[in-house]
């Protein structure tokens, strides 16, 4: 949910204010992103990894701030409800062994959380969404002590008029209503950069967007949301829905600030004017830079408000202007799930980053070959019914584009991803391995969100759904702390 601020409360004229620093930051980032030499440089890949903390009992366990002071880690930063928390790895080279280099760090990171969270009676699970998670442990109540949450959460609820509406399908459909933020803090992600040049960029951010689709259908974790069976990866569906601020008689029609987007991108500026164009900021905290006199003087400003506010646009693949000592841009891609195992996430990284850096190059003539509308599609597809999905892809040739099942797509897809990596500089057994472990998964059927719903099945009856889903978790953590991939995981009796 982006950096914290000291206010939650604006004069209204700092609406107006920061809107029109908000145009000047793009038109200062224009003039940037075409300076000779800005961004280039090697690639470079990073993960934000969000994470639950259960109890002894494992439901969700509201002492965030606790671990966190007690972890005293500057990379753990605390999520939106008081269940969660965030652990940011360090940058590393897109050449070696650059997956097993991220995953060192997260797991270090996991240990130390791990450690700190013992001291308050908790434990840190890498799960889409806790199946133990319960009304209780949302609302006011259940939101981290943040200006900036509690800002968002009313900043939404204003250009809402309304409380969310929750409607989401599946094998026990729910639909309910809630006055706040903290249902979307339920979803927690596994977050992955990607360091792109500004000449690159809109190529490898169009491969991105069509991409996720069938890297998403085999990474599902998210079935369960409030005891509810629902989408292999319900998050996508309660993301969009727990902070649309549309208002639902008479706004409608606007774009949504959480959503797949709205079109392939010709240029790396696009996705920053689109977040102006289209969103009323709702955190108008104005900084003391001029951006224009930084660059007048050969530096290159932080665009404080720009990013502020392009921050509170939540895209499935999200533009990143980094500043600072080598400022950069980045693809944020959003879409994967937290869990099941770390070699597992691990893969999942593998397989997106793989995959996009391997069809950049042929983005003109797929971009050409697939409406936008389809891409969108088969993401939310691939959310839905995870391996089942049915799923659209370009073909070189008429008519394009052509169905495939998603198993058959990404069997078709997972040497593209192997070539793509290994022309960056990955070691040929790093790329084996992890996509051999995507491959493995896919002809076993067994995703995260598989086993979930098939372990509920085995332990509901005799026992009820509450019992049921807190065996299912205990089963979880379990074989997670394993360190095998999920598809080799059997069973809790």
């Amino acid at each position: 949910m982006g950096e914290e601020i000291d206010s939650e409360r604006f004069p209204p004229g700092d609406h107006h204010r920061f809107a029109e620093r908000c145009r000047e930051g793009l038109a200062t980032l224009g003039r940037i992103l075409v300076r000779p030499g800005f961004g280039e440089g090697p690639p470079s890949i990073g993960a934000e990894l969000e994470i639950g903390l259960v109890d002894a009992a494992a439901q969700p366990a509201p002492v965030n701030a606790d671990v966190r002071a007690a972890a005293g880690d500057r990379d753990v930063d605390l999520e939106l409800d008081r269940f969660n928390l965030e652990i940011n790895s360090a940058p590393v080279p897109l050449e070696g062994r650059p997956m097993g280099a991220l995953a060192d760090d997260l797991a270090a990171g996991l240990a130390g959380v791990a450690r700190a969270a013992a001291s308050a009676g908790a434990r840190p699970v890498a799960v889409g969404i806790l199946p133990t998670l319960r009304l209780s442990d949302l609302g006011p109540g259940g939101m981290s002590d943040s200006p900036r949450f509690r800002a968002l959460s009313d900043g939404l609820l204003g250009l809402r008029g309304e409380p969310f509406h929750i409607d989401i399908d599946g094998d026990e459909p729910l639909r309910m209503e809630w006055d706040d933020i903290t249902l979307e803090g339920a979803a927690t992600g596994l977050h992955v950069h990607l360091r792109v040049p500004p000449a690159a960029f809109a190529s490898a951010f169009n491969a991105a967007q069509i991409a996720v689709a069938p890297v998403l259908a085999a990474a599902g974790n998210s079935p369960l949301l409030l005891g509810h069976l629902l989408w292999h990866e319900t998050r996508v569906a309660l993301f969009g829905q727990a902070i649309d601020d549309r208002a639902p008689i008479g706004g409608a029609w606007l774009p949504s600030r959480a959503s797949f987007g709205h079109g392939w991108i010709a240029g790396p500026l696009e996705p920053f004017a689109e977040s102006v164009a289209l969103h009323v900021p709702i955190l108008p905290v104005l900084g003391d830079e001029h951006p224009a006199e930084v660059l007048a003087a050969g530096g290159t400003p932080a665009l404080h408000e720009l990013r502020m506010h392009h921050g509170t646009v939540w895209r499935w693949n999200r533009a990143v202007f980094a500043p600072g000592d080598d400022p950069h841009l980045r693809i944020e891609m959003r879409a994967l799930p937290g869990g099941p195992s770390l070699v597992d996430m691990t893969a999942n990284i593998a397989f997106v980053v793989g995959l996009t850096v391997a069809l950049a190059p042929q983005m003109d003539w797929m971009a050409r070959s697939m409406p936008f509308e389809f891409a969108r599609g088969n993401f939310y597809a691939a959310a839905r019914d995870g391996l089942d999905a049915a799923l659209l892809w370009p073909s070189p040739e008429a008519p394009s584009p052509r169905p495939a099942r998603a198993v058959d797509l990404i069997r078709r897809l997972l040497p593209v991803a192997r070539v793509g990596l290994i022309g960056f500089g990955v070691e040929r057994s790093e790329a084996d391995d992890l996509l051999g472990v995507i491959a493995e998964r896919v002809e076993s059927g067994r995703t995260g969100a598989v086993w979930q719903r098939r372990a509920l099945a085995a332990l509901e009856p005799g026992r009820g759904r509450q019992a049921a889903l807190a065996a299912l978790t205990e089963a979880y953590i379990a074989r997670a702390a394993g360190g095998t991939p999920v598809h080799t995981w059997d069973l809790p009796g």
